[in-house]
């Protein structure tokens, strides 16, 4: 089992990895509901301040950037795209 402890990650890079989960407020997830299956997209407010649409398919790339949430949420509405219900905060 010794091969295992050579994959570990070292204590810099789980540090890298907790900064980047921390760096988020809210998420919501939007759907295309005419498509087959639906397409996804998030909604995230950044602690920035910032909105950003991300598509999870793609690597969680960011798709459209906005210094407001009508900004972001009006983006999505013109595709038609839908909220689902709820929304997920960063565990305190």
């Amino acid at each position: 089992m010794s091969y295992l402890a050579e994959d570990r990650a070292q204590p810099d890079e789980l540090t890298q990895k907790s900064q980047l989960s921390t760096e988020w407020e809210f998420a919501e997830i939007w759907v295309d509901p005419y498509l087959s299956p639906p397409y996804i997209l998030m909604l995230i407010k950044e602690q920035s301040g910032k909105f950003s649409i991300k598509n999870p398919v793609e690597s969680y790339r960011t798709i459209f950037t906005g210094d407001t949430y009508e900004e972001a949420q009006m983006w999505l509405l013109e595709d038609e795209y839908e909220r689902v219900t709820g929304r997920f905060c960063q565990p305190e």
